[in-house]
């Protein structure tokens, strides 16, 4: 079995986002009741907060000292479906520390793997703007980090989330030593993530489905186009974006996969980059489908590779 860790924090519970807010901090808390539920006593991963020089990796100046003040100083975000409050500068500077530490800890082989399930989560955050619920690019950062601090060479990173990770296709989207592969559906928000933008020499691919589309076509997707493209770009480390928003039950998408897909889908990446994965939670709102995904992923990263 493999040694797979869990990062949370409960600095996590205190980005609030108001009442109604999908994104709210009732979603660790049900993660938490589900591996309780299930058993599951994984080791933690510790962390500090990020610095400031790791949020500039991917963020700029200006970005990083707004959402400062706008947390700090109750100032209103121009983007008013990405709520903040005073707990949410630290809750994100410890998503972004935590990203890096469960890196860490995968290349120090302390771990074979992590689950990061924290809060805010990160993949629509652009260099200059927070917006769908992301203050800063937590997937985006560590992959900086892997290269800039570790050394590694390629880095892939998988995106399921049902929203296309818009924030994270731009920051590399003309670098091609990382890979980014999207899956989502479409028509959806953010609007962007088309099969024809394809990144410098290929190191970009979108993989668009419509709604209501059968899970068959997203475990297709992975395993016949993306599969395929990983091995030819040989990356050294894998990040997921695991949204369980195509979950059948989420209210934000209209997709049909039950727990089991979401746990097919990390076993058929489980030999990418020999195995060293972190992943990271981006969406799911349904709160009961979020621990019950989240469980059944944590158990196939649990599983040996075969």
């Amino acid at each position: 079995m493999a040694r797979t860790g869990l990062f949370f924090r409960q600095e996590g519970l205190k980005h609030e986002t108001g009442p109604l807010h999908p994104e709210a901090p009732a979603r660790l808390l049900a993660i938490l009741k589900a591996f309780d539920n299930a058993g599951l006593n994984p080791e933690i991963v510790e962390a500090e907060p990020a610095s400031r020089e790791d949020l500039l990796r991917i963020h700029t100046p200006e970005h990083i000292d707004l959402i400062q003040n706008t947390c700090m100083k109750g100032w209103t975000y121009p983007d008013l479906d990405t709520a903040m409050s005073k707990g949410s500068w630290l809750a994100a500077l410890l998503a972004v520390g935590g990203a890096i530490a469960s890196c860490r800890a995968v290349l120090d082989k302390r771990l074979d793997n992590v689950f990061w399930a924290m809060r805010p989560p990160g993949h629509h955050a652009e260099a200059d703007q927070a917006m769908g619920f992301c203050l800063f690019n937590n997937v985006a950062i560590a992959a900086r980090w892997l290269q800039q601090e570790a050394g590694l060479k390629r880095v892939a990173i998988l995106d399921w989330d049902i929203h296309h990770g818009n924030g994270t296709q731009h920051a590399f989207y003309d670098d091609d030593t990382v890979y980014y592969a999207s899956i989502h559906q479409h028509p959806h928000y953010p609007g962007t993530g088309f099969p024809d933008e394809r990144g410098l020499n290929n190191t970009n691919l979108n993989v668009q489905m419509p709604p209501g589309a059968a899970p068959e076509q997203w475990l297709y997707a992975i395993e016949k186009m993306i599969l395929p493209e990983f091995e030819r770009f040989d990356p050294d480390f894998l990040l997921l974006s695991s949204g369980f928003d195509a979950h059948r039950a989420d209210p934000l998408g209209r997709q049909l996969l039950e727990a089991e897909h979401f746990a097919e889908m990390t076993r058929l990446v489980k030999k990418v980059a020999n195995g060293r994965i972190v992943s990271l939670l981006e969406g799911g709102y349904n709160l009961e489908s979020l621990g019950v995904c989240s469980v059944a992923h944590f158990r196939a990263l649990q599983e040996d590779t075969p």
